[in-house]
């Protein structure tokens, strides 16, 4: 049997690197990040799994870089059984009467645009039995998250938009919400926080693909 094909966008470190490697013994990855050196080190941790990924260091607001990888898994593959999106620009904090326009032109880049235009790329390789999945957070609406969170909102109403379109036809879109977890974007977020009090990330990686399965 061919093995399943998952797409993880954001796989460099953090959540995304967590769920390429819960998924490695069943999936082949195609691991989708900025940093070359942290995609090296999860193709490692995934080839001891023995496991096997695909890396693609590139940036997801490259809109030529995503239609060649798009074209890529098209003519490798064929089709694409999981996409995961987990790449997200995390802009700093600031009151909404200072948000910088630089820092918020980045994040309608990277929270909007660029899903939009991977949902546009990455539909046609799911095709009707494939399955999208994106991540909510709750921090949205909270103080000084302007340019983060009106952008990640938009970002989930695309996909809620896009779960209502295809509710009945395919693909199957899922938005799940993460329990807080050490990674670097939240340490942005909360320095000194206690980092010890929050769940571990591998185990919450197991815990959303075991509720994408019910």
């Amino acid at each position: 049997m061919t093995q399943k094909t998952a797409l993880i966008t954001g796989a460099s470190r953090g959540l995304g690197a967590a769920l390429a490697e819960a998924l490695a013994p069943t999936h082949h990855i195609i691991a989708v990040g900025r940093t070359v050196g942290a995609l090296e080190e999860l193709d490692d941790r995934i080839q001891a799994k023995g496991g096997q990924a695909t890396l693609a260091p590139m940036n997801i607001t490259d809109i030529g870089a995503m239609q060649t990888l798009c074209r890529g898994i098209h003519d490798r593959w064929g089709s694409l059984d999981l996409w995961l999106h987990t790449a997200v620009h995390a802009a700093p904090l600031t009151p909404s009467h200072h948000i910088d326009a630089k820092d918020l032109e980045k994040s309608i880049a990277g929270n909007i645009t660029a899903t939009s235009t991977l949902i546009n790329y990455v539909a046609p390789l799911l095709g009707t039995d494939g399955k999208a999945v994106f991540f909510e957070d709750p921090i949205v609406g909270e103080k000084f998250y302007g340019s983060y969170g009106a952008t990640k909102a938009a970002q989930i109403a695309l996909a809620r938009s896009w779960q209502t379109e295809t509710a009945r036809i395919g693909p199957q879109v899922a938005i799940v919400t993460p329990q807080p977890m050490p990674t670097a974007t939240r340490a942005r977020f909360f320095p000194g926080e206690d980092r010890d009090a929050l769940h571990d990330i591998h185990a919450e990686a197991a815990r959303l693909l075991a509720t994408l399965q019910k």
